[in-house]
């Protein structure tokens, strides 16, 4: 795709517990199988230790195999129509277009992405989905009749990075693997890491925030009122720039530190695009 004219900032989220306010399948999923939620976590979580199983992989086939059990349809459709019942955390839904415009006014473009380990389904019916230029999460294969018969792609804790790679190459298809893995010089790479704005909530963000952090762009670990310690911990053992509560409201803490720090980008974008400008009239003049 190669380096844009004008400079973007790639904001990422995770999305459970960082825009919304719980797990996705939280919502109407699970309620409907006539468990509670730690019903549903703790059986997952003795599925993938009991199997040796990716507990990803472990919560998807338990999914299915509940929804069977009660008759429940698991088509694509019906994943989608989860979606509405999502609940956000305050400001979520007027954040998007507030920033781009933020980003807009330091000549900068913004773009949105979701890195989650839940289903992108459900976060296609959700009411911010229209934002996001990628969504990178969980998904299921369908047959002919648009039933699920087996996951398809899988989002884990660890492989959440390939995905800051695709964002910076510019290479977002996801069976695009051999021109993923092709080397781009940095200059040249779309999106670079300092440009680069992770978001997330806890220990599963961890590679993610540690991967962004150490190439110079910005961690944020969010939290939800008066439950810090995660987010604490994280600070403290320096894996995170920033930690805030999970409020997207205007004039909030974390829209005050997200619009720092495109405030700070945009002038160190500005200034790598004059040195590069600056280093290529030398070699050309040294031809």
């Amino acid at each position: 795709m190669g380096k844009p004219t004008k400079a973007i900032v790639a904001i990422m989220y995770d999305f459970d517990k960082t825009l919304s306010t719980k797990d996705m399948q939280e919502y109407g999923f699970i309620p409907k199988l006539g468990l509670s939620a730690k019903e549903f976590w703790n059986e997952s979580g003795a599925l993938a230790r009991q199997e040796q199983m990716d507990s990803i992989l472990a919560y998807m086939r338990l999914m299915l195999k509940k929804a069977s059990e009660k008759s429940l349809p698991v088509t694509r459709d019906k994943f989608v129509e989860l979606g509405k019942d999502i609940e956000y955390y305050p400001g979520v839904e007027e954040w998007f277009e507030r920033i781009d415009s933020y980003g807009k006014e330091n000549g900068v473009t913004i773009e949105h992405y979701v890195i989650s380990s839940g289903l992108k389904e459900i976060i296609e019916g959700s009411s911010i989905k229209k934002y996001f230029k990628e969504i990178y999460a969980c998904e299921f294969l369908y047959d002919e009749n648009g039933v699920a018969v087996w996951p398809k792609l899988a989002v884990n804790y660890t492989n959440k990075t390939q995905f800051l790679f695709r964002i910076n190459k510019g290479v977002l298809d996801v069976s695009e693997d051999e021109k993923l893995n092709e080397y781009v010089k940095e200059e040249e790479r779309r999106i670079p890491f300092r440009n680069m704005i992770y978001i997330g909530d806890g220990l599963t963000d961890v590679p993610c925030m540690k991967l962004v952090k150490l190439n110079n762009g910005q961690s944020i670990a969010v939290f939800k009122k008066r439950k810090k310690d995660t987010a604490a911990k994280l600070m403290e053992e320096n894996r995170v720039d920033f930690i805030t509560e999970a409020d997207y409201r205007k004039d909030g803490e974390l829209d005050k530190i997200v619009r720092t720090i495109i405030e700070k980008m945009a002038v160190v974008e500005k200034l790598a695009r004059l040195h590069d400008k600056h280093k290529k009239s030398i070699e050309k003049a040294v031809k």
